[in-house]
């Protein structure tokens, strides 16, 4: 019996060849998957994929939480020679002028139209705003206090990237959001009578930076899928420097005449290490893995914290200490848990879909 003719490809199947000829360049050219692609005069939006995150990039994150962890204590030992704009304009100041010394050597190209607009916005949301609010709020209370409240910058920071970039949050980080949070309460002791919460004023001054630096990070991801990480992160930060010394600049540059050296040193390693450095690194995970998976990591920020403020500025231990880390380092370990893979040989990334 004859075999009928089979159909002739219909356009929808020359559009859906085209999609995934297209796909695959994009790919083997080391491009973004969440991109949007153009065919016939259509955009074709590829839809996000969650990529685990690497053993590298959670101990390189792990290290940087460390030392974003010194902060708090550091902002405290200078705020005693300098007030806080002045110290978030020096900081970040510093950290801009370092990436414009490397722009020739950094790799990729800079933002350009709406990315450069967004990477200006950025630059005025994270420095004029977030970081002269936390700088400020920190003064307000004591850095155990602020230790506290930072758990709640992970929770804010993974609500923002599934209400903007439409990630995914499984039970499993559910659950370790819950247990890292519970950790941080048990870790500072907050039922304890020489506690001192340092009043809700203080506190809401504190969390609403962590909203900016939310900001910071869903706005910046899309951009560093298609431009250089440390050339976007250098141009908002000279932006928002700028902004800052029209605000307080005559007043800044003033009491930098007069700043010891103990404050200096602590202001470039700020600079370098916590900001240029620690920036670039949260951006180059952020833009392989979800925002949330990334966030987990900020919990052991407490745990780092508590103890440099008991090692540096003499701040009192407790047994709900030991606690609340066994219980933070469960909540991480459960959180991350499917999170965590080891590069795949370059040969199967395009099988597993890795871009």
């Amino acid at each position: 019996m004859a075999l009928a003719p089979s159909p002739a490809p219909g356009p929808a199947a020359g559009l859906t060849a085209r999609f995934l000829r297209d796909r695959d360049r994009l790919r083997l050219d080391g491009a973004h998957p969440n991109i949007a692609c153009q065919m016939q005069s259509k955009t074709v939006l590829f839809l996000p994929r969650e990529t685990p995150m690497k053993p590298s990039h959670l101990i390189i994150l792990l290290l940087m939480n460390l030392c974003w962890a010194g902060v708090y204590s550091a902002n405290l030992v200078v705020g005693h020679d300098l007030a806080s704009g002045g110290i978030v304009t020096i900081r970040f100041g510093l950290a801009g002028l370092c990436l414009l010394a490397a722009w020739p050597w950094l790799p990729g190209s800079a933002p350009r139209g709406r990315d450069l607009v967004k990477s200006c916005l950025m630059g005025l949301i994270l420095l004029v705003l977030g970081q002269r609010l936390q700088v400020y709020g920190n003064e307000l209370g004591t850095a155990g206090n602020s230790a506290v409240l930072m758990a709640v910058e992970p929770l804010i920071t993974s609500l923002a990237a599934a209400l903007f970039l439409r990630e995914h949050i499984g039970p499993r980080r559910l659950a370790g959001f819950g247990l890292g949070m519970c950790g941080v309460v048990l870790l500072n002791g907050v039922w304890r009578k020489d506690f001192q919460w340092t009043g809700l004023a203080p506190s809401l001054i504190f969390i609403s930076s962590f909203v900016c630096e939310a900001a910071y990070s869903v706005l910046g991801k899309p951009i560093v899928a298609r431009a250089s990480v440390m050339k976007m992160l250098a141009i908002s930060l000279l932006f928002g420097t700028a902004a800052n010394l029209l605000i307080d600049g005559q007043v800044t540059l003033r009491a930098a005449r007069t700043l010891p050296a103990q404050a200096w040193f602590l202001l470039l390693a700020l600079a370098v290490v916590c900001t240029a450095i620690g920036y670039s690194v949260w951006f180059i995970v952020i833009r392989e893995c979800p925002v949330n998976v990334a966030a987990l990591t900020i919990f052991v920020q407490s745990v780092f914290g508590v103890a440099i403020a008991a090692l540096w500025l003499g701040e009192k231990l407790h047994w709900g200490q030991l606690v609340g880390s066994i219980t933070i380092m469960a909540g991480l370990t459960l959180g991350l848990s499917r999170q965590i893979r080891r590069p795949a040989h370059e040969g199967n990334r395009l099988a597993e879909g890795s871009g």
